[in-house]
């Protein structure tokens, strides 16, 4: 198996590092990708399980349950854009489709995040679709209040109970925006959504579990859930490798969010599979702490400690460039 994109985007520590890791993507697990199809049918399984049993379950239990596989299948989601578990895109893209999250189709998704994945472009307004930084220009046309949003979403828990409402709004207004201007690509993208949409809650429906407790209790607190991990991945800096974080964290978080913790190391090597990243990490962890300056951090709950009332200050990017931008940051 050849790693899907690295080639093409990898920023190698050194020679020593490409060939160990091509070893690995030689070895028998990684050219199965066992762990990623072990994965999906775990998380379809689970979801569909937990919504077949939920009056059996008790409504705290199945809610619980399914915030977790939903959470867990954007993180699977993110895994199909990079290539895996096939080599063929179009397959994988079918492995995505289903609308757990309700809100964005993941087409739209897919092509957000690979333009986020231009290293040199990280964090800049305009550029970077998924930065949650402003051009200067922006930010002083923004009135009092919309800076005091932005401020309170900027706090850690801001990020979990406003930052999605907001990322909703601006995902929404973005559709609009494509049906008004004929995007014909954005249209065929959001009628397959809606289609499936209707497939999924005509299911929920079915069983007796309620749409809107679904919109309301499961998605928009998955979608919460992700920001514990996005809160502050990107940084502006002047060195591009220098712009996404290492958080070190237990292996509940890990294994929800697919090893994303370890940010730097995916942005590097976006070909790397899931369960190949921390692998890759302890193998060179001072080189990577000592590459990204330090940007290491010692789990979720120093966001928490250092953020809990104050925002962590991503607001005007100190490059002045960009006028444009998307509200969401994954």
């Amino acid at each position: 198996m050849l790693l899907p994109n690295t080639d093409k985007r990898a920023a190698w520590l050194d020679d020593e590092q490409r060939q160990a890791v091509h070893l690995l993507a030689r070895s028998w697990l990684w050219r199965s990708e066992l762990p990623t199809w072990l994965l999906m049918g775990v998380i379809y399984s689970g979801w569909f399980t937990t919504l077949i049993f939920h009056a059996t379950l008790g409504l705290f239990a199945s809610t619980a349950l399914l915030i977790l596989f939903t959470t867990w299948y954007m993180s699977f989601q993110h895994e199909l854009i990079h290539g895996h578990p096939t080599r063929w895109p179009r397959v994988n893209q079918l492995f995505g489709l289903l609308p757990l999250a309700v809100w964005y189709p993941f087409g739209l998704y897919r092509d957000s995040h690979l333009a986020h994945h231009r290293n040199q472009l990280l964090t800049v307004p305009g550029e970077d679709p998924e930065t949650y930084y402003f051009s200067a220009g922006r930010w002083q046309r923004f009135s009092e209040w919309q800076q005091r949003v932005i401020h309170l979403r900027n706090t850690f828990p801001g990020r979990l109970l406003l930052a999605p409402l907001l990322d909703i709004a601006g995902v929404l207004a973005g559709m609009v925006t494509s049906f008004r201007q004929g995007d014909r690509r954005a249209i065929t993208m959001w009628l397959v959504h809606f289609s499936l949409l209707g497939l999924l809650f005509a299911w929920l429906t079915h069983h007796g579990f309620s749409v809107f407790w679904y919109l309301l209790a499961v998605s928009y607190p998955a979608l919460a859930v992700t920001k514990v991990r996005s809160f502050l991945e990107h940084r502006a800096a002047d060195d591009p490798l220098a712009r996404s974080a290492i958080t070190e964290t237990s292996l509940l978080w890990r294994l929800l969010f697919l090893n994303l913790n370890y940010h730097s190391v995916h942005h590097d090597l976006p070909g790397v599979p899931w369960y190949g990243l921390r692998k890759v990490w302890l193998r060179d962890r001072a080189r990577y702490a000592e590459r990204n300056q330090g940007f290491v951090v010692k789990g979720y709950r120093e966001w928490w400690r250092n953020y809990r009332y104050r925002p962590v200050d991503v607001t005007v990017h100190p490059s002045g460039s960009g006028e444009n931008q998307h509200e969401r940051q994954d």
